[in-house]
């Protein structure tokens, strides 16, 4: 459930804080993130606050993971040459920073090995 002080995509998703939104549906948000670690690098963003991380919106809404992923496969394809890296960080020892589920699609010139958060 969500806390009590809104994360930053929350107040993205209610357009409170501005982003370079380049998808929305009725369910998903995706945009650029402020941080680029590739020359891609977008964040796809279930607009729920139900689920902290991957580990419980598999659990908890399948579908809604489901359409995370060809969320991200659409938006190589546009912004990509439709080959991308899908990174899910859960927990703050990997890397979570916000606890509102949340995927990095990282494309472009990334290689086998190479490390993006």
């Amino acid at each position: 459930m969500s806390s009590a002080q809104p994360t930053i995509f929350e107040r993205i998703i209610a357009r409170e804080i501005p982003a370079d939104i380049v998808h929305e549906t009725d369910t998903v948000i995706a945009f650029r993130d402020i941080a680029p670690k590739a020359p891609v690098h977008l964040l796809v963003v279930p607009k729920t606050p139900r689920y902290r991380d991957v580990a419980e919106l598999a659990a908890g809404d399948p579908a809604l993971l489901a359409e995370v992923v060809a969320t991200a496969h659409l938006l190589a394809n546009e912004h990509a040459d439709g080959h991308f890296r899908l990174v899910f960080n859960t927990g703050a020892n990997a890397g979570q920073t916000v606890f509102h589920v949340h995927a990095h699609v990282l494309a472009g010139g990334l290689t086998e090995g190479s490390l993006a958060h």
